[in-house]
């Protein structure tokens, strides 16, 4: 199965690396059908590829579990370890941390019920849960985020200064003044919930579960969806602002492009970027997966392919390449409208120029009242104080396309 697992991960990164250089060395008017008909056979051997290596992925998980669980072996990172402070808390509530381990953790108690016992995660599951918000939506793989201790309302000074010019001066002439476009943008943030995830009592009671990454996976997905919707198209009304609703237009469809984009529009979109900015880090492409299938049957003028798909399957895996478009990277972000009449389906720009504000750690309250109690659960809700905002009032940094309405 090893075997067989690194084989279609080296033939992956193979197929990936000829399509790269098939591209890269067949410029402007060389580009043939011969060409064409080897690009479409190996994209589609790629992505054949790539499903068998999630499949046999899948059947080697599940072997090693019951291979483990057949000989007697618990499966964790550490089979010898004690429960972490999380996991016994996860497992007996309030009462089953020392006053000691209460004292590291620094309990925030918001109710005077036991069984409404609030814990502010230690560092170390503070990092996994952060991790876990980045895995879903996007918008924090390429933001710039930033943790304060209070969630004070604050303002981000801003500057515009790309449409002033110095100017020429005759022998004694005073010089003239411009001033820049000071502004600022506020950061404040807002409460998200992960509404109440409820576990079996079994879950707790088996010591082979890892009840904390399960606990952790769950909330996280749930907050991170939420946030990343609003980082993503909030209006900035009592709610954080988006990236969409801060970019400002880079190109309009023509009449027909309710549903499609063309080459030229990608180039219009990146040129519509100022070039101070074009060529600042952080510039990229982001996208629904419905947009980049679009991108995916685009071809340039001489009818070459825009897309470049990246190479290690596993994208975890350093040195590896990801996708491209016109060699920019791309970021996957499914709560941006897909390709429809009048939707902003594609943004282009600083996308590190949103900022995202954490306020101190998530906290997670365990709930064993009679409500649960009577079903044989418990429940896990967690509480995070986060905000986010454009640092750009006039929308130069990030621009979007946007779908003709007719």
């Amino acid at each position: 199965m090893s075997n067989s697992l690194k084989a279609l991960r080296e033939r992956h990164d193979a197929l990936a690396r000829e399509v790269k250089n098939l591209c890269e060395q067949n410029p402007g008017a060389t580009w043939n059908h011969e060409h064409q008909a080897t690009y479409d056979a190996k994209m589609t051997e790629i992505e054949d590829v790539r499903a068998e290596i999630r499949r046999l992925e899948q059947v080697a998980a599940l072997e090693f579990e019951n291979a483990a669980r057949d000989a007697g072996v618990r499966v964790t990172d550490a089979p010898d370890a004690k429960p972490g402070i999380f996991g016994k808390w996860l497992r007996g509530g309030d009462t089953a941390l020392s006053a000691q381990e209460w004292q590291a953790v620094r309990n925030t108690m918001s109710t005077g019920t036991g069984s409404e016992g609030g814990y502010s995660v230690e560092t170390t599951v503070a990092a996994e849960l952060l991790k876990a918000l980045k895995a879903y939506g996007g918008m924090r793989s390429v933001a710039t985020v930033f943790h304060t201790s209070q969630g004070n309302p604050m303002n981000w000074p801003t500057m515009d200064d790309t449409g002033n010019v110095g100017e020429l001066v005759a022998e004694n002439t005073p010089a003239g003044s411009q001033d820049a476009a000071f502004g600022t943008v506020g950061l404040n943030v807002y409460k998200f919930s992960s509404k109440v995830v409820t576990v079996p009592i079994e879950l707790l009671q088996d010591s082979q579960i890892d009840i904390e990454a399960t606990v952790i996976q769950l909330l996280a997905e749930r907050l991170a969806r939420i946030q990343n919707t609003y980082f993503t198209t909030g209006s900035g009304i009592s709610q954080p602002r988006g990236i969409v609703t801060g970019a400002s237009a880079g190109k309009v469809g023509a009449t027909g492009e309710t549903a499609t984009f063309i080459y030229d529009d990608l180039v219009d979109l990146e040129h519509s970027l100022d070039p101070a900015y074009r060529n600042l880090p952080g510039v990229g492409y982001m996208m629904s997966d419905a947009a980049l299938k679009v991108v995916r049957k685009i071809k340039d003028s001489q009818g070459r392919p825009i897309f470049v798909p990246g190479y290690e399957a596993n994208a975890m895996i350093n040195g590896g390449a990801p996708g491209t478009l016109m060699g920019r990277p791309i970021t996957i972000n499914q709560d941006i409208a897909a390709p429809a009449a009048s939707a902003k389906s594609v943004l282009f720009g600083v996308l590190n120029n949103y900022r995202i504000r954490d306020v101190m750690a998530a906290t997670v309250f365990r709930f064993t009242d009679s409500a649960y109690t009577k079903n044989g659960q418990v429940g896990f809700l967690a509480w995070q104080r986060s905000g986010g905002n454009l640092l750009d009032n006039s929308g130069a940094t990030v621009k979007y396309f946007q779908h003709s309405a007719t």
